[in-house]
Order: C-alpha cells, then sequence, then structure tokens
C-alpha cells in the first residue's frame, strides 16, 4: 500500500519545500549584503593617487572602465563625454607641454620638475565634455560628465588601478587642446587624468553626516 498521499507525507514535503525556499531566500539575502558591502568598499577606499608604479598597465581595463562610465546619468541622455585614450607620443609631447608651461610661470626648476613628474607617471587619459550655448544645458553636461568619471574611477580601484583627476592651468591652455587633437570650439576639458598600480594609497577622513545631511519635516 503506498502512502504517499497520507497527510504526514504531504506535510513533510511540504516543510521540506518550505525549508528549501527560505535556504535560498537566506542565500539570496546574503549575497545582496555581500554585494553591498564590497561595493562600499569600493566607494570608501578609492584614493586619488600621485605616486604610481612605473610599469604601464595597457588599455584593456580602461576602456572596460569607459564603457561603464558612459552609463552615468545625463539629462536628455545627450551623453555629452568624450574620452582621449593618450598613447607614448602624445605623453612625451604633453609632458614637455606642463614642463613649459611651469617653467614660463615659475622658472627653469619648476619646469625641470613638472617634465620629470610628467614622465613618471604611467598613463594618461583625458575627458572633455561637449559645448553648448545653453548655459543652463552645459551645467547639466558637466555635471553628467563628472558623475561618469567617478563611474570609471571607481571600476579602475576595482581593478587595482588607481587615478588621480587634475585641472591644472595647462589643461585650459590652446596647446593643450592642439596636442590632445580636441576641438576647443566644440569640446571642453573635464579632466586630464593619470592612472596606473599605486606605489602610495593616502589615507583619509570625511565629515560625519551630522555635518552634512540637513532633515526636514
Amino acid at each position: 500500500m503506498s502512502y504517499s498521499g497520507s497527510p504526514e507525507v504531504a506535510e513533510a514535503r511540504d516543510a521540506a519545500s518550505e525549508g528549501s525556499v527560505s535556504t535560498l531566500k537566506e542565500g539570496r539575502a546574503a549575497r545582496e549584503r555581500d554585494g553591498r558591502a564590497a561595493l562600499a568598499d569600493v566607494i570608501r577606499g578609492r584614493r586619488s593617487i600621485d605616486l604610481f608604479d612605473a610599469e604601464p598597465v595597457g588599455t584593456a581595463e580602461l576602456l572596460e572602465a569607459i564603457e561603464l562610465a558612459r552609463w552615468a546619468p545625463n539629462h536628455r541622455l545627450t551623453e555629452p563625454w568624450r574620452f582621449y585614450v593618450i598613447g607614448p607620443e602624445t605623453s612625451a609631447a604633453l609632458a614637455r607641454f606642463g614642463a613649459e608651461f611651469d617653467a614660463e610661470r615659475k622658472g627653469r626648476q619648476a619646469g625641470e620638475a613638472r617634465l620629470a613628474r610628467l614622465k613618471s607617471i604611467p598613463g594618461f587619459f583625458v575627458l572633455t565634455c561637449r559645448r553648448s550655448e545653453d548655459e543652463l544645458l552645459q551645467r547639466e553636461d558637466y555635471a553628467a560628465c563628472c558623475c561618469a568619471a567617478q563611474n570609471l574611477m571607481l571600476y579602475l580601484w576595482q581593478c587595482g588601478i588607481g587615478s588621480k583627476w587634475t585641472t591644472g592651468g595647462m589643461t585650459r591652455e590652446r596647446r593643450f587642446y592642439e596636442i590632445v587633437g580636441i576641438d576647443a570650439a566644440a569640446e571642453l576639458v573635464v579632466g586630464f587624468f593619470w592612472y596606473g598600480r599605486p606605489r602610495v594609497v593616502p589615507s583619509q577622513k570625511r565629515k560625519s553626516l551630522g555635518e552634512l545631511v540637513v532633515e526636514r519635516p
């Protein structure tokens, strides 16, 4: 005689099924918690890097980061960003220009220091924003490019690659645009980025939430 349809068997089967569902839910919840914690660690842990290992890291991971950068929020889906991946020849030209720029303003020693500094950076890229005659749209597009930069830098950090977002005076000079091949009438430079494997990761602090958050009823 079969008892597969008895109340006792059905109850046991239901209990086992509920246990499996509960285990699946707990596993999913644990993975979600781990994912949130990992994301929080990357956001809190990222630093602007000044000192890099000399070995270049190539462009494969940078291109992956750019692919993710373009998913940043952008009002009206304007996608106003352009990314210039800088190769050795352009890097050398930018280093020479940076040295000339500093030498003219701060003296020969400053120029030599700038040349050595830029030559020590293993990789560069430039992020630009499309220009607009609409002041509000320009602000929105620039903000979107800043969001894209954060996406990009966070992904690089997750890959073990540090970066530094620079906006020094040389990036606003006509010669900088010419060296990189940027149409100054159509685009503005958002940042000249350095990237590579970090040699030193600085520590940092932030203000408490109580200093930053205003709650309203």
